[in-house]
Parts: C-alpha cells; structure tokens; sequence
C-alpha cells in the first residue's frame, strides 16, 4: 500500500517595502524636506518644501503614490528648466 501525498504548504507572501514620502528639495537641496501627500477624496497629489515653501500640485489616481507626485515635479522642474535655455538660445 502506498503513502498518501501530502499536500505542500505554499510559499508565503513576499511583503512589499513602503515607499517613501519624504525627499530632497529641488530647489533648496535639503534632504528629507519635501512632504508629498495625497487626497483621494479630491484627486489631488501635492508636493510641499518645509524649508523653501516650494509646492506642486498634480492630479492623481487610485494607483498614484507619494514618489509619483515628486517624480512628476522633477520632471516638470526638467521641462521648464529646457524652455528657459531654448529661449536664451533663440535670444542670442
């Protein structure tokens, strides 16, 4: 007569590290100064600078995080900073 198989247990759930809300001003470079927050009542991510008082507003969705928010201000800060050297060149 043989064994019964023995059912394997499955592997457990890997948890997922948070993600940070805190980070580094693009303006005045200090660390861990800007505060990123989300209202999903409003849809409405904003960056804040406690230091320089710098802010960024965005919309959001059900699936935005803080890092969203920050990663689309630095790339709006990158976009500007493009057109003000763009209108320097057509300038000279």
């Amino acid at each position: 007569m043989g064994k019964r198989k023995s059912r394997a247990k499955p592997p457990p759930k890997k948890r997922m590290d948070k993600l940070d809300t805190v980070f580094s001003c693009p303006f005045c470079n200090h660390g861990t100064s800007v505060e990123c927050r989300i209202d999903m009542k409003n849809l409405i991510g904003e960056a804040v600078c406690r230091i320089c008082q710098e802010s960024f507003s965005m919309t959001v969705n059900a699936l935005s995080e803080p890092i969203d928010v920050y990663s689309e201000w630095i790339d709006e800060c990158e976009r500007v900073n493009t057109l003000d050297e763009d209108a320097a060149k057509d300038e000279d």
